[in-house]
């Protein structure tokens, strides 16, 4: 009886291990872009005036200071426990109400309990969408 309980665990877990999933990285959750240029992504931040809100670890010297009043205080980058997929970045760009919690930071809410992130849907392009995310992805350190 034992024997038929061990063997199909075991083939179970065979088949488990031979499957090509990606387990960490930027796309193993949600979906992967193509390839971006880190260096397009940071052109882009400034095109947008991103720095307007958000302040990029390890370039606090090389961006304009956020002049967003209140202060936004989302900074991008920096150490983290484990990097952000595309999947996550691309929503935060696109959909920042998504990252909204009731009752959460209130520099990040509007008024009506918004977003206080402008919506670019209609300025930003595809181009620039992948590379913000490539340029995003070098700013984070993770702990592992």
């Amino acid at each position: 009886m034992r024997f038929h309980v061990i063997l199909p665990a075991a083939l179970l877990a065979a088949v488990l291990s031979a499957c090509d999933i990606p387990q960490d990285g930027p796309e193993a959750r949600g979906f992967a872009l193509p390839g971006g240029d880190a260096q397009r992504g940071q052109q882009a931040f400034s095109d947008l005036k991103c720095y307007t809100c958000h302040e990029v670890e390890g370039l606090e010297n090389e961006l304009p200071r956020p002049t967003a009043n209140p202060v936004v205080g989302v900074k991008l980058g920096g150490l983290a426990m484990r990097e952000p997929t595309d999947g996550e970045l691309l929503t935060a760009i696109i959909n920042a109400p998504h990252e909204i919690y009731p009752g959460g930071e209130e520099e990040r809410v509007t008024s009506d309990g918004g977003s206080r992130m402008a919506n670019y849907n209609d300025i930003i392009t595809a181009q620039q969408l992948i590379d913000l995310v490539a340029f995003l992805h070098e700013r984070y350190e993770t702990t592992r």
